[in-house]
């Protein structure tokens, strides 16, 4: 088995290096994330910061004209405490790199091992050579934990000192000239108890506004005989100086155990925080790092993707892969923010990005992350609900286009509440659960409720004209087009999701299984019915001269813009151009009708999806980083394979390499999960159908091969192309009928291999 392990050798130590390397290098577990920025600083200010998923705060979000139902205020994701500040000094001497005689570093993500790595070669003035190595672990199996190593050789007897520090008195980033970030610095964390005895730390804050309680713990042990230790309490903060006298490569080992937990999840957060922390110490560190590799152990049996003959991409599928199971969350009660818990762009909400592009990854592989994730939707239905109430339904659901607990904070609507097709989002995923884990249970006492909440409010959304069901004044994924009648994406989605809302409606009323959903909603069957008749006749865009569905109702009367005349600097256009000047063009953010077709093949025909992609490729700039991907997924199904493999790699490298100049805000989680969908539903062709599973693999010509593995059904089936050959095997003795190239197959726990088509580029 491959190890997965990710390096990068610290050069020069500029403020867009530092910060880049604290999002790359930080921990995170899903519930917990702690940015890698040196523990000693910087002279740089950095991103330094700790989060906990769906623990914020509310801020105003003042509007110019305060017109009714425009939101004014918005929950915002916090930084809770400093809890990383370490300072090492060698005889007086700071040891940092800008301190050093001479020195040199390295960083390491060991994602077998689930911790980061730092080490540090430090020279000092008087000529002695300091070896700091840092190890930092969030753990996966105790959610509140994390754990920082500090240890320190020297080739001389040395006097060294630590300073520690546990502080709440933080703020968050902000950038009033990126629309991606906050436009104020705002401290959202008040102290309300700070106490220190024996080498442990207690610090209970709480939110300014939204009135959640956080307590964060920190405990620090040292390997010798401590010389002086001296504490300082504030209101907000403890620090300590502790001295140790060390032999010539006599090893000095600060251990800091650090427990964060919070009142939306536990009714007594400081006590929960006691009793995290003493069962950590009755475990040991060994157990702790054990525990840690058992977890990622599991997950990469059946969550790996490989690919054979380009290490260079296959570490970086490695790092996106890893990089989403830190930052999805795991307890029904969070979700997976757009950057994860790697930093505050985008402030911590929630989007469609999850739904989209990285929970089909968990639903293929492990469905019970996708099941909390779903939970998590169903426990904000009823603010789904008021929503729509509040924009003027009567009836359904809508869920917010941006948000954390549930309330939309997307300030600028058109871009915003208007892309109704988060609904559709939702939905997306509810079904494709279904098909992948026939869980009927779920779909029974939660699924199909959402469901019809959301075809309902599809009904009342639309309208009836001339026999044709149409959605008007909405915005696509394209948010260079906002606010137009009969976006393809939209209608399409709402067509898929009336018909599934009557499917499993009348399958489990069949079954006497509805009961809960009608209990619940209060839907009739003269609703079912309405449903129907919207499906059948909803309006699907589509123009014959040019043989594409149109984007929107106007978007072939537009000028189009020219992109390869827009200089390279103006790029992104959003903060260029006026959006008014966006949208009176045919100009495409992302990938918007082209989506559509990879999600909703089964409505139009090869032609026009060939059209279709050929016409709006001029047209898109790519600006976001979601578009991509599913450029590279459609030119595969279109058998355009060079394309396919080129968009691929502009997915996959977007953080690693730091492509679009803006990692240091934090990971792009749905291009994460966008590259894996690349491999899977684009080189490996795989559709979920209600008739059942399909593939239509090919392999890209500069690879020997690649390889996943699929859960379906509680099954886990290996999926191996490899040169001129696919094999396919279970890791249960049992069946499971799948179809390669439209053909029926049975595969079992013997490996079979058939013929790979399509081998060559078109």
């Amino acid at each position: 088995m491959k190890r997965h392990i990710f390096r990068k050798r610290q050069g020069k130590l500029d403020q867009k290096e530092l910060e880049l390397e604290e999002t790359l290098f930080h921990n995170a577990n899903g519930y917990l994330g702690v940015r890698g920025s040196m523990e000693e600083g910087s002279f740089h200010e950095t991103l330094r910061g700790t989060y906990l998923n769906g623990v914020y705060d509310i801020v105003d979000m003042p509007q110019a004209e305060p017109l009714y139902g425009l939101a004014n205020k918005k929950e915002t994701l916090v930084n809770i405490a400093d809890i990383q500040t370490v300072r090492l000094y060698a005889d007086g001497e700071l040891c940092t790199p800008s301190t050093a005689a001479d020195w040199h570093g390295e960083r390491s993500l060991d994602m077998d091992g689930g911790f980061t790595k730092r080490t540090l070669t430090w020279k000092s003035k008087a000529g002695k050579k300091v070896n700091v190595a840092v190890t930092r672990m969030a753990s996966f199996t105790r959610l509140p934990l994390f754990v920082l190593q500090y240890r320190v050789i020297c080739d001389q007897a040395t006097l060294f000192r630590f300073e520690t520090e546990h502080d709440c008195n933080v703020h968050n980033f902000s950038d009033p000239d990126d629309p991606r970030l906050a436009s104020v610095s705002v401290q959202h964390m008040l102290p309300q108890e700070v106490t220190y005895k024996d080498g442990l730390s207690k610090i209970v804050t709480s939110t300014a506004r939204s009135g959640i309680t956080v307590a964060t713990i920190v405990y620090d042990t040292f390997s010798l005989p401590i010389l002086s230790s001296t504490e300082k309490e504030s209101t907000a903060a403890i620090s300590r100086a502790v001295s140790f006298s060390a032999k010539s490569n006599e090893e000095l080992l600060l251990t800091r155990l650090v427990v964060c937990t919070d009142s939306r999840r536990w009714k007594d957060p400081l006590k929960t925080a006691e009793a995290f922390l003493s069962d950590a110490r009755q475990a040991g560190i060994p157990q702790l790092f054990a525990e840690q590799k058992a977890y990622l152990s599991a997950f990469w049996k059946y969550s790996s993707c490989e690919i054979e003959g380009n290490e260079i991409l296959d570490e970086g599928l490695s790092f996106n892969l890893y990089e989403l199971l830190q930052s999805v969350g795991k307890d029904g009660i969070s979700h997976l923010a757009a950057k994860g818990l790697s930093g505050e762009g985008y402030e911590g909400h929630y989007f469609w990005d999850t739904e989209m592009f990285v929970q089909p990854l968990f639903t293929l592989t492990q469905p019970k992350i996708s099941k909390n994730l779903l939970e998590y939707r169903y426990t904000i239905l009823n603010k789904a609900r008021e929503n729509a109430r509040f924009l003027g339904y009567s009836k359904g659901a809508l869920y917010p286009w941006r948000t954390i607990n549930g309330e939309e904070c997307s300030g600028f609507f058109p871009a915003g509440t208007a892309q109704y097709h988060i609904n559709g989002a939702v939905a997306y995923a509810l079904i494709l659960y279904y098909l992948v884990t026939d869980d009927i249970d779920f779909m029974q006492e939660k699924g199909l409720e959402m469901l019809l909440e959301i075809a309902r409010f599809w009904y009342e959304l639309g309208n009836f004209f001339k026999g044709q069901f149409m959605i008007n004044c909405v915005t696509g994924p394209d948010e260079y087009t906002c606010l137009v009648n009969n976006n393809y994406y939209t209608n399409v989605s709402a067509k898929y999701d009336f018909h599934w809302a009557v499917k499993l409606y009348r399958m489990l009323s069949k079954e006497g299984k509805a009961t809960a959903a009608i209990a619940a909603t209060g839907i009739c069957e003269e609703e079912i019915a309405a449903f129907e008749k919207a499906e059948q006749a909803m309006f699907l865009p589509y123009d014959k001269d040019l043989d594409i569905n149109l984007q929107d109702d106007s978007f072939l009367q537009k000028k189009q813009w020219d992109i390869k005349a827009t200089p390279k600097e103006k790029f992104p256009l959003l903060l260029h151009y006026h959006p008014l000047t966006l949208y009176n063009h045919q100009v495409c953010k992302q990938a918007d009708t082209v989506f559509a077709h990879y999600l909703y093949e089964e409505y139009t025909s090869y032609s026009t999806m060939l059209h279709s992609y050929d016409y709006y490729e001029r047209l898109t700039t790519h600006d976001s980083s979601l578009s991509p991907c599913i450029f590279s997924i459609m030119a595969s199904r279109l058998g355009l394979h060079e394309k396919a493999y080129a968009y691929f790699k502009d997915s996959i490298e977007i953080d690693i390499h730091n492509t679009h100049g803006n990692t240091k805000d934090g990971i792009h989680t749905a291009n994460m999960g966008g590259s894996y969908l690349c491999i899977v539903f684009g080189f490996a062709g795989l559709r979920i159908k209600e008739t059942g599973i399909y593939l239509y693999p090919y392999l890209p010509t500069a690879w020997k091969g690649y390889a996943f593995c699929l859960t379906l059904r509680n099954l886990h089936m290996h999926v191996h192309i490899h040169l001129d050959e696919i094999a396919l095997w279970l890791e249960e003795k049992t069946i499971q009928k799948i179809f390669l190239y439209d053909k029926e197959r049975t595969i079992t726990e013997k490996k079979i291999s058939f013929q790979l088509q399509q081998r060559s580029n078109k």
